[in-house]
């Protein structure tokens, strides 16, 4: 595997599906005794999660205009 001149490398697939590792997931590079390790960060993505889970559930029937123009009623 080879570091791109941007400093990137690719994670295999194997170890990604293996760690969970998704678009947007967060990961730590940690340097112990002449080593890297690559490490997946927890809670990273709950926040997300959360708002994924709330996704599509208004109720409200309003177009984005008229969200926007209540919203900037001041």
């Amino acid at each position: 595997m080879r570091v791109t001149t941007k400093g990137q490398v690719t994670i295999p697939q194997d170890i990604r599906e293996k760690l969970d590792i998704t678009p947007a997931t967060e990961v730590d590079f940690i340097e112990e005794n002449g080593r890297v390790y690559l490490v997946k960060k927890t809670g990273g993505m709950i926040k997300k999660r959360k708002f994924m889970e709330l996704r599509g559930i208004a109720t409200v029937k309003m177009t984005t205009d008229e969200i926007m123009a209540l919203t900037r009623k001041a």
